[in-house]
């Protein structure tokens, strides 16, 4: 299933030089697409339509240059961020750290770190946790520690109890 991952990548094109840049220990479910930058039209025109892609009599329409076009930038997507089922990700969004994304979304704007956010359009019903164990867990950073020490860590990382977290030597 790893080999098709790129199909869930839609309107990338290395000519508008954005970026799709996921984080470590992210779960992301089946169905999800990554709407990139590729997907604007120039709206500026009477027509947004592409004639100038087809070819033939109609590649001498006028092709918009980088600058006509909206782009939103790279999409980024936290680390330990869960997004749901058949979400939709829009062009230069960006995913904080540890983010759930409600199943059936569509993510057109930014979502803070450690918030649950769902719906169309994606919207944050509530925080994970309080803003000072969130502000700890940003600062801990578990992703970036070696294999070892998260295999040592399982039971704080995993359990419901978060007192285990605060007493990892750090």
């Amino acid at each position: 299933m790893m080999n098709q991952f790129e199909k869930h990548v839609t309107h990338f094109y290395d000519f508008i030089g954005d970026r799709l840049i996921i984080g470590k220990f992210c779960a992301i479910a089946k169905g999800v697409e990554f709407v990139m930058n590729g997907a604007n039209h120039r709206m500026n025109g009477v027509t947004t339509y592409p004639f100038y892609v087809i070819g033939g009599d109609w590649g001498s329409a006028i092709a918009p240059v980088k600058d006509e076009l909206p782009l939103k930038g790279d999409t980024i997507v936290g680390n330990d961020v869960w997004i749901g089922q058949h979400v939709t990700i829009m062009p230069g969004v960006h995913i904080g750290d540890g983010a759930i994304i409600g199943a059936n979304s569509v993510v057109a704007s930014d979502i803070p770190p450690y918030a649950v956010a769902v719906g169309n359009p994606c919207h944050v019903v509530r925080k994970r946790f309080d803003d000072e164990f969130i502000a700890f867990l940003l600062e801990l950073k578990w992703w970036n520690w070696n294999i070892e020490r998260i295999e040592a860590n399982f039971e704080a990382l995993s359990s419901g109890d978060l007192s285990l977290i605060r007493k990892i030597d750090q």
